[in-house]
């Protein structure tokens, strides 16, 4: 990050370390992870790209290792793209929340910190709870919204299926649990996306984040039930918001039904929903570079 001090991880040297197929070379895999000191506690960044600045808020168990690289590549030809780990999560450091609150307050500081007076603010899966409760409370400073395999704030009629609490809740994911959480398995294109994601996820051998441990994962339950619940009407703000939206779905998304959108559609004046066929929880990583396009198009002209 331009403009702030910050330090990168200690004595690694990622770019000679990693692969050399030329399918594999993603600027992504090279970006260092620094630091930020922020109230008493240590955030976890990597920037990849210049230009408008693009934060990215992650998903449940994810870390900046879990971001396809491929997909964030395709974002930063045109954006300065921001990616960073929980206050107590992966290598940040500090108490983990445990209210929505405590995970937006980590994208709010390191805006202040960062001297950013307005960005783009994205977020997949549970990072897309956040931003909506970042775009509620902080509008003016939200050019853009970008909502990727989530749903609405509150109640929702189709609730998550039973085998993302199966296969998620496992100590280690394979690939075929992978295919099963963030892909489409039925479909023999998005298996074998899968395997393309995944191979160039793991492509990154130095300078690697830390998995996020049993002991915090409902850390992110107590928050997603803080949004379920919804006692703040953020559901309401975000129907009535004027910050322009983008929501990329897949069509089969066993976390966030696409169908919860569909309510909300006639509602949300400034929003474009996306569903992407064939496709799971994660379509940015199935499909990077149309994700990517269709994200930057949005920005450009809405």
């Amino acid at each position: 990050m331009k403009n702030f001090s910050t330090e990168t991880s200690s004595g690694t040297q990622t770019g000679s370390k990693l692969s050399k197929d030329r399918h594999l070379n993603y600027p992504a895999l090279e970006a260092p992870t620094q630091f930020a000191e922020l109230k008493g506690r240590t955030i976890a960044f990597r920037c990849i790209g210049s230009g408008k600045n693009l934060f990215l808020c992650n998903r449940f168990r994810g870390n900046l290792d879990t971001w396809d690289p491929a997909f964030l590549d395709a974002l930063a030809q045109k954006y300065q793209v921001i990616i960073f780990d929980y206050t107590g999560f992966g290598l940040s450091t500090g108490p983990a929340p445990t209210t929505i609150d405590g995970f937006v307050a980590d994208l709010r500081d390191l805006m202040e910190a960062f001297c950013i007076k307005k960005c783009v603010v994205g977020g997949w899966s549970f990072g897309g709870l956040v931003a909506q409760k970042y775009i509620a409370d902080s509008p003016k400073s939200v050019s853009h919204g970008i909502l990727i395999g989530t749903g609405p704030m509150g109640k929702n009629e189709m609730p998550i299926e039973p085998i993302f609490f199966e296969v998620s809740q496992k100590l280690e994911n394979s690939l075929e649990d992978e295919m099963i959480l963030f892909f489409e398995p039925e479909w023999e294109a998005s298996r074998e996306a899968a395997v393309k994601s995944h191979r160039r996820i793991h492509s990154r051998k130095a300078d690697l984040d830390i998995k996020i441990p049993e002991k915090l994962w409902g850390h992110y339950t107590m928050a997603f039930v803080e949004c379920f619940e919804d006692t703040e009407n953020i559901r309401s703000k975000i129907n009535q918001t004027k910050v322009p939206l983008l929501v990329l779905m897949g069509d089969h998304d066993i976390s966030f039904p696409v169908k919860n959108w569909y309510a909300l559609v006639r509602k949300l004046e400034t929003a474009q929903l996306i569903v992407f066929p064939m496709a799971g929880h994660g379509p940015q990583h199935e499909f990077p570079k149309l994700s990517a396009r269709y994200i930057h198009h949005f920005i450009k002209y809405s």
